[in-house]
């Protein structure tokens, strides 16, 4: 229900006979209604009015007054003001034009069709080449692997690089509960990530986990853990029953994942390789499935070491159910059809 400038008035009023003072009554309903409140001036005029004696909270009829003040010229100048400046403020249009709440109210939501929203993070402003790449790429894979039915699927292998912190706070929506109504809210001390941490790999197929290698004292991935340590132990995995199983690697465009050692590497162990459109975590894996879920049920927990977060990260990793492994393929195949479908914009959240 929208609150009229009567009902604010009734509730000013009522804070009166609270014994509540004018900056008192002004926080209360800041708090409560952010922007739609009325502004402290405001307030004061009523306590005013209150102090003597009135009651009425209607407004006292004035000799010329208009009927409204819902007129093209004030919608005009409500739309320009928000052309120019998008976070303007019910209180800086009224101040702006003398107009009350209810009316700015009705000239935002039924002339103008307006609404308040908050921006989308994106990782990156595409340019057109790059979504052009996007868009071929996942044309591209979507013939390739027949929209994801192809058994071909099977031989890919997904994998990435990403810290493990030692602690990770909550995000606010982790820290929500329930509180009786006589309960008073609960506080929470804000605290940092801590900076000890680890680097890991993880690499994972349609069927299953493979292998999280994690970076033993080394604080960045290069080429050369990448390919003597890290894919060798991968593939090892991967070729346990089969020295010469086929295996589609997919992985992003970071440097030590592109480099001339690294390409080398791949071609010596008859490596076929995906591609991958440059800024796009929201076609990896890693990036839209694994890291951001197991991370999720990290948060809050404090480890002694770095090594006893990332074993707990593998822990997470091992319970993750069959069935989550396969949905995680069809979605990926399904992003591709919708990063298709918008031209290759990014989609999360949309």
């Amino acid at each position: 229900m929208e609150l009229t400038r009567e009902h604010f008035r009734a509730i000013i009023f009522h804070n009166f006979r609270r014994g509540l003072t004018r900056q008192q009554c002004t926080d209360e309903l800041n708090s409560l209604y952010g922007n739609e409140a009325p502004s402290y001036s405001t307030i004061k005029n009523w306590y005013n009015e209150f102090n003597r004696g009135r009651r009425s909270l209607q407004d006292e009829s004035r000799e010329g007054r208009p009927t409204t003040v819902v007129v093209p010229e004030n919608v005009d100048a409500v739309h320009e003001l928000i052309k120019h400046d998008r976070h303007v403020t019910y209180r800086e249009i009224e101040a702006s034009l003398g107009i009350s709440m209810t009316s700015i109210n009705k000239i935002l939501h039924e002339h103008l069709h307006v609404k308040k929203v908050c921006s989308r993070w994106i990782p990156h402003n595409l340019t057109n080449a790059q979504k052009d790449a996007r868009v071929d790429w996942c044309k591209k894979m979507l013939k390739k692997f027949a929209q994801g039915a192809s058994k071909a699927v099977y031989n890919i292998c997904t994998g990435d690089e990403s810290w493990i912190y030692s602690y990770d706070p909550e995000t606010k929506q982790q820290s929500t509960v329930w509180v009786f109504q006589d309960e008073p809210n609960p506080t929470k001390v804000v605290r940092g990530r801590s900076t000890s941490k680890q680097m890991v790999a993880c690499f994972f197929g349609i069927t299953g986990h493979v292998a999280t290698v994690p970076l033993e004292e080394r604080k960045m991935v290069n080429s050369e853990w990448y390919t003597t340590i890290c894919l060798p132990e991968v593939f090892e995995k991967l070729r346990e029953k089969s020295k010469k199983r086929r295996i589609i690697l997919h992985h992003d465009n970071a440097s030590c994942h592109r480099s001339a050692e690294t390409m080398e590497f791949l071609t010596g162990q008859n490596i076929e390789l995906m591609g991958h459109p440059p800024y796009s975590p929201d076609l990896a894996p890693n990036d839209f499935f694994l890291f951001p879920n197991i991370k999720k049920k990290l948060r809050g927990q404090r480890f002694p070491t770095p090594e006893e977060a990332v074993a707990a990260f593998k822990t997470h990793v091992l319970e993750v159910p069959k069935s989550e492994w396969k949905k995680c393929f069809e979605n990926w195949f399904q992003r591709m059809q919708k990063c298709i479908h918008l031209h290759g914009e990014y989609f999360e959240k949309q």
